[in-house]
C-alpha cells in the first residue's frame, strides 16, 4: 500500500496560481500512473491531470485544466506536482492526490486532499 501526503493548497485570487505537491511513501515501486483528482461541492470527483511513472512520462488532463494547469513527477523522489496557473473561482474545491499500483492487482491509493479557494 502507498501513503500520500499532498501540500500546496489555500487560498488564491481569481488569476493567480498555486503549485501542489503530493509525495508517496510505502510500497512505492509498482507505480504506474500518478496525478491530481478533484471534488466541487455537489459534483462527482473528477480527474484534473495525470502522468504515467514510465520513461515516456505520457500525461493525461481534464477539459477544465488544459492549457492552464502543468502536471509533473519526480520519480527518484516518488512525487508529483501540479502547477495550476490562471486559476478561476470555478477551480475550487478539495484536490485528491491518486497513485495507481500493480503489483498482481491494480489498486488505487488516495490522500486526505488539500483544499484550494479561489475567490473573484
Amino acid at each position: 500500500q502507498v501513503q500520500l501526503v499532498e501540500s500546496g493548497g489555500g487560498l488564491v485570487q481569481a488569476g493567480g496560481s498555486l503549485r501542489l505537491s503530493c509525495a508517496a511513501s510505502g510500497y512505492t515501486v509498482s507505480i504506474y500512473v500518478m496525478g491530481w483528482y478533484r471534488q466541487i461541492p455537489g459534483k462527482q470527483r473528477e480527474l484534473v491531470a495525470d502522468i504515467s511513472s514510465s520513461s515516456s512520462g505520457s500525461t493525461t488532463y481534464g477539459d477544465s485544466a488544459k492549457g492552464r494547469f502543468t502536471i509533473s513527477r519526480d520519480n527518484a523522489r516518488n512525487t508529483v506536482y501540479l502547477q495550476m496557473n490562471s486559476l478561476k473561482p470555478e477551480d475550487t474545491a478539495v484536490y485528491y492526490c491518486n497513485v495507481k499500483t500493480f503489483n498482481g492487482r491494480w489498486v488505487d491509493s488516495w490522500g486526505q486532499g488539500t483544499q484550494v479557494t479561489v475567490s473573484s
